[in-house]
């Protein structure tokens, strides 16, 4: 008999080492960052780690869709929540190949960020991330193998988007228990780092910030005009400024800290929090910690639906055929399982918060939120994809393939309530979805609270 020195056993064994050690170290068979640097990713696990047909015994292989007749041969590869749609709801997953190029999982600007300034990050006194030097944080990844908890929250929050400027047109449906659609929502979101950009620079407008991030919704007529700013402070101590947009007060109003646990309007499952998994300053909450270091499936690439009219990926299963989107998964060889809870927030509905991260490109691949007494809540399922399929392709402000989210499962599990998000090429109002600015004046367009009232009163 030929025996396998490194099998599943032997990776569970070393991702439990290194969990319980606290060891930074990502890749089995080599370090897994060094190979990013040259290019391939292949050689840094092991086959059982990267092919889903070894890792189930021929159970499933790429190509075969993950259904309630099979999802048990990868119920440790799921999230409990993406396990229970599969079993009992109706969902199904189709396996596609693993990624070994880490130019699919990364945009390119961010990737070349990333690897410029590798190693040159430190977590200050203050809590918050800066270079050796003592700037603020120069761009990309600031810990590339994150080895505790605030570090690898650190590379969630820091630029959720990886782009300096990125703006998505969103089209949203709202499922009710019965399966049939309850609400269906257009809008914007447009995200401009102040600081941690790609490009070297801070922005003139927000030296002392890290992002600007608002939203506006464009469709339906009773919701048109709606819109959001919220003001991120680069000191991850401070809550962020929100200003909101009603067009029924037609006035510009600041909200409370404590409405980023509530839907910005009706049927909505999503808050504010949970937005990228880090909705929040790294340091409103607390009590971080790796728990797990695992094998997953998730939906990192081919994922883009360049060939659907207006990007639109397609929907099946539940009570009437539209609660799920058809997504593709496949294997992640290697995840860091993040604890946290809102410190910060002494009536936050939620208690804690788990986080699945992909450690080729530090990205989350599922989140899972819990209720004050322990029990699940609610998923957060992103989708990801290098914007490129066939002959069909989307480019960024420097010529390389897009890279970004194509959508989200929002789904709260207790009141069986889904938002069905989808990342669109356009919106209603006219609006279209970009990987920069392209030379437009997106500060004072989109980003002040005299713009977010222009928004809303057009």
């Amino acid at each position: 008999m030929h025996i396998r020195k490194f099998d599943v056993d032997y990776s569970r064994r070393l991702f439990l080492e290194r969990t319980l050690k606290g060891a930074s170290a990502a890749g089995v068979l080599a370090p897994l960052w060094p190979m990013i640097a040259n290019g391939s990713m292949e050689k840094a696990y092991p086959d059982e780690l990267t092919s889903v047909e070894m890792y189930t015994k021929g159970k499933i292989k790429t190509g075969d869709f993950v259904t309630a007749d099979n999802v048990d041969a990868v119920k440790d590869l799921l999230d409990p929540i993406t396990f229970q749609q599969v079993k009992t709801m109706g969902r199904r997953i189709k396996i596609v190949p693993t990624v070994t190029d880490p130019t699919k999982l990364h945009p390119n600007d961010f990737l070349e960020a990333t690897l410029r300034n590798r190693g040159k990050a430190k977590i200050g006194e203050d809590g918050n991330i800066y270079a050796q030097s003592g700037e603020r944080w120069l761009g990309g990844l600031p810990f590339t193998e994150a080895g505790t908890g605030e570090e690898a929250i650190a590379n969630l929050t820091l630029s959720w988007g990886r782009h300096d400027y990125c703006q998505y047109a969103i089209r949203q449906w709202d499922i009710d228990p019965a399966g049939a659609q309850a609400y269906q929502y257009d809008f914007v979101w447009a995200e401009l780092q102040c600081n941690a950009r790609l490009d070297g620079t801070v922005f003139e407008k927000g030296e002392d910030l890290l992002r600007l991030q608002s939203v506006w919704f464009t469709a339906p007529q009773d919701t048109s005009g709606s819109s959001f700013l919220s003001v991120w402070h680069y000191d991850q101590n401070k809550f962020p400024d929100l200003h909101g947009y009603l067009p029924a007060f037609r006035r510009v109003r600041q909200f409370p800290t404590n409405q980023r646990f509530e839907p910005l309007l009706p049927g909505i499952t999503w808050f504010l929090s949970d937005a990228w998994a880090a909705g929040d300053p790294m340091m409103t909450w607390g009590n971080y910690k790796i728990i797990e270091r695992k094998p997953m499936l998730g939906a990192v690439s081919d994922n883009w639906a360049g060939d659907k009219d207006n990007w639109e990926i397609g929907y099946h299963g539940g009570p009437k055929g539209q609660t799920f989107l058809d997504t593709n998964f496949s294997m992640c060889p290697e995840c860091i399982v993040l604890e946290a809870e809102p410190v910060g927030y002494p009536r936050a509905p939620v208690g804690k918060k788990r986080v699945w991260i992909d450690v080729r490109n530090q990205q989350f691949i599922a989140y899972i939120t819990y209720d004050r007494r322990g029990e699940m809540w609610k998923s957060f399922e992103p989708g990801w994809s290098q914007y490129s399929a066939g002959d069909k392709s989307v480019k960024d402000g420097k010529g390389n393939p897009a890279w970004s989210w194509t959508y989200v499962l929002s789904h709260d599990i207790q009141a069986n309530r889904m938002s069905r998000i989808t990342h669109t090429e356009s919106t209603t109002g006219g609006y279209k979805s970009l990987f920069s600015d392209e030379g437009v004046d997106v500060y004072n367009k989109y980003m002040t609270v005299n713009a977010i009232s222009r928004l809303g009163a057009v």
